[in-house]
């Protein structure tokens, strides 16, 4: 009975998968997506005939990989097509490596404006469309992770940027990568992981407490200064030659554009409470904002007063911190919910396999017996 009903979950799960494809080709106004919603779309479709049967089970995984994956990332890029983010890291590569900066100091148009840290350059350096490195580095750290699975990469939210163009993707991967580090009690390279996802993107801090109060927690105060140590130096080595070569673009770019401060808008302005408060309500972006820092604040608290003991509750409580602040963000779009998506499938596979998050066992000393219980 479990079995039937498994098959029968994972087949309407490509088939919901299929119409969210077809839907994102009908709804999008951008060339890339609509390409990736048909063939996609087409891809879930063949795979939910094909889940129908317990044996096909792994052929319907495969297709739905290559449906919504590599077919349309090989046609994309082999185009010339992928979303704006793309030629933003790749001229950020070649800024990096003739100025010394990765920002341009003058930005004023959206296609001007790098709000990524200096890290993410180096994805533009490297030969030939960045897609395949952010991509291979996702997919790399995932599987150092243990979270190398057909369905995780075929999910739309993940399929779609590989595809198009995610530079979130290497983020969540290496956070994932560096909860797993500090489960295991390796807190000199958990601190190198995340160092190195921190200096990629502003959504990887939050892993850095997280980690630190899972590492203190499980082995003590000495290698969580280890760990500390190893993370913010690694991020610091990446951050701050780029701030003091061009401190007003660095400033413009990765400050000041994605909180809305500059005159040119992002285009990140998915329909969420964030947004819709900042462009609906009355000093909506402050408010937005407070309630953004209201909740970092309680998820800093947690911390202390319940620190994570495992890497699932580690994972957990990331997941949950990162989904309010996606959701709160004034410049917000859907795509951020990767970093949910991802960090609870590492929750829930940890959860399964527990081993690997299991709090070890303090050693028991025996209690010798008194005289008395020695006589009886």
């Amino acid at each position: 009975m479990c079995h039937t009903r498994y098959v029968r979950h994972e087949r309407y799960a490509w088939a919901g998968c299929a119409v969210v494809a077809l839907a994102l080709a009908v709804v999008s106004d951008l060339g890339p997506h609509r390409v990736w919603g048909v063939v996609a779309g087409a891809a879930y479709a063949a795979a939910a005939v094909l889940a129908s049967g317990a044996r096909s089970r792994p052929a319907a995984r495969v297709v739905a990989v290559a449906g919504a994956v590599v077919v349309p990332l090989v046609s994309l890029v082999t185009a010339g097509l992928g979303q704006l983010e793309v030629a933003v890291v790749e001229r950020s590569g070649q800024l990096l490596l003739t100025t010394g900066s990765p920002y341009v100091t003058g930005a004023t148009a959206v296609a001007d404006f790098n709000p990524y840290l200096p890290g993410m350059a180096l994805f533009g350096v490297l030969p030939g469309d960045a897609r395949w490195w952010l991509g291979g580095a996702f997919v790399a750290a995932l599987a150092a992770a243990g979270l190398h699975r057909a369905r995780l990469l075929a999910c739309p939210l993940v399929a779609l940027p590989l595809a198009v163009g995610g530079n979130d993707l290497p983020v969540v991967g290496l956070m994932c990568l560096g909860l797993v580090l500090a489960g295991r009690g390796r807190p000199g390279r958990a601190g190198l992981v995340l160092g190195a996802a921190a200096a990629l993107k502003w959504t990887a801090w939050p892993a850095l407490p997280v980690a630190l109060a899972l590492i203190a927690v499980r082995r003590g105060g000495r290698p969580a200064l280890r760990y500390a140590t190893v993370a913010l130096s690694t991020a610091m080595a990446a951050v701050l030659p780029s701030v003091l070569t061009s401190p007003s673009g660095f400033y413009r770019s990765v400050i000041a554009f994605p909180l809305g401060l500059t005159d040119t808008t992002s285009p990140a302005a998915s329909p969420l409470p964030g947004h819709l408060l900042a462009a609906y309500v009355p000093e909506g972006r402050v408010i937005a904002l407070a309630l953004l820092a209201v909740s970092a604040l309680l998820i800093a608290v947690s911390l202390v007063v319940r620190p994570p003991r495992t890497v699932r509750v580690a994972a957990a409580r990331l997941a949950l911190g990162l989904s309010l602040a996606m959701a709160l963000m004034p410049a917000t779009r859907f795509g951020y919910l990767v970093y949910p998506l991802v960090l609870g499938t590492l929750a829930y596979r940890t959860q399964q396999r527990g081993s690997t998050t299991a709090t070890p066992a303090a050693p028991v000393t025996p209690i010798a017996p008194s005289k008395k219980e020695a006589a009886v």
